[in-house]
């Protein structure tokens, strides 16, 4: 039998697109961030978390 592929790829870009909102509002980073991060880290969402920490601006200023 052969996979229908294409119904496979959009269950992942559907899937990314839930992971980029939950990690901008867990993270408080905009969603090119969370793109760019989850491209780069895959699914570690220790990491993930651990970086878009040090991407958030800093509020020590206010």
């Amino acid at each position: 039998m052969s996979e229908n592929k294409s119904n496979d790829s959009s269950r992942v870009v559907k899937g990314q697109e839930l992971e980029i909102e939950h990690l901008t509002q867990v993270a408080s980073i905009t969603p090119r961030q969370a793109r760019r991060l989850l491209q780069k880290h895959g699914a570690d969402w220790p990491k993930l978390k651990q970086e878009a920490e040090a991407l958030k601006p800093k509020t020590d200023d206010i």
